[in-house]
């Protein structure tokens, strides 16, 4: 029997129409929804801010779930850290938690128990200029202290769990691999129902697809680039590039390249903004391509959910993207944009080659699942509280 009280910092959990609500927050969501369905016996408290949460969430919440809400809008940054760091602490310590799990890196300088935290990527460091100066001081700091002090570390791939150990200086038996899942509603979806998203949005042509966070790392200049080098052909006049995703930091370049090409004013380039999650596998099942140039990934949750809806993917062959995505998409080099463009042009003019893409990308995103990372996740908690449980012993002995 479990029994154990766990604590989740769950406070980027986001329902509202901005880049927070993309990787990290369905992380969140996914871990503690599938954690306590997955050891009933335990009860999970998730920490979460002052923000709408919708209704429909909260009634699929599991029974030994609760949800502890802030009173402080914690959706602003400062005031997130001065809560994780006075109030969390304290929450922690009246609840009576066994572990607590911070699930983006950082932790509170005090806790009345032992702490897990998750590492999604270690961007800042391999990429300091692509955030902002005090967001990365912050980040530097905080992240090396407290991988230091944590009970436990997660990884979400083996190359972040990589990073950790080469850029943290953290000891490879502290740090776990553990893959993020795919989303059940990830699937390929019926002819009918694609034909008529198709229709409702005026996608008669082929398409080239992205979504994530508008960011420099994401490298969407590239993709502009390649697109360019096919757009002024006849054979391909039908085909759209569509770019799918919420404004994060430095994102002026991406619309002054697309100005710069010519790719503005035209229906040929589309900017949809943030994608409502009900319409994210209808994008992913009527693109024919999906494009995923990013210059660094701690993970790559897009990829998978393409391959997961039967797309063929192209991603960079950097960092954690050759794990996720294996054999089953085209790996290039994120800086050349003539490749790019010459792969989208294979698989707009091959259907053989896309289709065996696809079937691949089924195949792979098969290997990625929420259940398993819970129960993967639930073994490090075991884990965490057996080391507090012998030390416990060991002093009692000496006593």
């Amino acid at each position: 029997m479990s029994l154990m009280k766990i604590g989740i910092n769950a406070h980027l959990l986001a329902f509202t129409e901005n880049y927070r609500q993309a990787g990290l927050s369905r992380h969140i969501y996914e871990l503690v929804t599938t954690l306590p369905r997955t050891d009933p016996t335990a009860s999970f408290v998730a920490f979460v801010g002052n923000g709408d949460i919708p209704p429909d969430v909260t009634a699929n919440m599991p029974r030994n779930l609760k949800l502890s809400r802030s009173r402080f809008p914690t959706g602003r940054a400062p005031v997130r850290i001065a809560w994780e760091q006075l109030v969390l602490p304290f929450a922690a310590a009246r609840m009576k938690l066994d572990l607590l799990h911070c699930p983006v890196s950082v932790r509170p300088f005090i806790s009345p128990c032992p702490v897990v935290i998750t590492i999604h990527d270690l961007i800042f460091l391999r990429y300091p200029k692509s955030y902002h100066p005090a967001k990365q001081f912050y980040l530097r700091a905080m992240s090396r202290w407290s991988a230091k002090h944590a009970r436990h570390i997660i990884a979400v791939s083996e190359a972040t769990r990589q990073d950790a150990i080469e850029m943290l200086g953290v000891s490879p038996c502290r740090v776990t691999t553990i893959h993020n899942g795919v989303g059940e509603q990830f699937i390929p979806l019926p002819s009918e129902e694609i034909e008529h998203f198709r229709q409702q949005h005026d996608l008669s042509g082929r398409t080239i697809l992205y979504l994530g966070t508008l960011e420099p790392r994401k490298n969407i200049t590239l993709l502009l680039d390649a697109f360019k080098e096919i757009e002024a052909r006849p054979e391909y006049a039908d085909v759209k590039l569509i770019i799918g995703g919420s404004k994060g930091w430095y994102y002026d370049e991406i619309f002054a390249t697309a100005e710069r090409l010519g790719l503005t004013g035209t229906d040929r380039v589309r900017f949809l903004g943030r994608v409502p999650d009900e319409e994210l596998p209808l994008w992913y099942n009527v693109a024919d391509v999906f494009a995923y140039p990013s210059l660094y990934e701690g993970f790559g949750l897009p990829p998978l959910e393409a391959m997961s809806c039967g797309t063929p993917v192209v991603v960079s062959n950097t960092s954690a993207l050759p794990e996720v995505v294996g054999d089953a998409g085209l790996l290039l080099n994120p800086e050349d944009a003539a490749g790019w463009a010459t792969a989208f042009m294979d698989l707009l003019n091959n259907r053989a080659i896309a289709q065996e893409l696809a079937a691949r990308g089924l195949r792979q995103a098969q290997k990625f699942n929420w259940q398993r990372a819970a129960e993967e996740t639930l073994q490090v908690y075991r884990k965490a509280l057996s080391h507090r449980n012998r030390k416990v012993r060991g002093v009692a002995r000496r006593a």
